[in-house]
């Protein structure tokens, strides 16, 4: 079992940044595939970053590609994605999510999930 918290979501002009955290216990957080998601209002949970369990590897979906970067310290069990050049678009809960087998970027694979934290980006 591994239990997942994320924090650092906030209310932030378009424009401007936020670093997002998620820190997991439990488990070994080194044996784990790591990706954030996002789900705004009214539509499905949709990919945003995957990264490998020695993030050797990684891979963003187009819409964030130059402007979110995701990291991992796995010294300190905890996952990260900075997010620079926000755009109300960005809105959303942002969810973190881990996987023993490989990363996806269908949300149904992912074995375990934190609670969310929400961001904001205002015009």
């Amino acid at each position: 079992q591994v239990q997942l918290v994320e924090s650092g979501g906030g209310l932030v002009q378009a424009g401007g940044s936020l670093r997002l955290s998620c820190a997991a216990s439990g488990r070994t957080f080194s044996f784990y595939n790591m990706a954030w998601f996002r789900q705004a209002p009214g539509k499905e949970r949709e990919f945003v970053s995957a990264i490998t369990w020695n993030g050797a590897n990684t891979y963003s979906a187009d819409s964030v590609k130059g402007r979110f970067t995701i990291s991992r310290d796995n010294a300190k069990n905890t996952l990260y994605l900075q997010m620079n050049s926000l755009k109300p678009e960005d809105t959303a809960v942002y969810y973190c999510a881990a996987s023993g087998t490989s990363y996806y970027t269908i949300a149904r694979r992912y074995d375990y999930w934190g609670q969310g934290t929400q961001v904001t980006v205002s015009s």
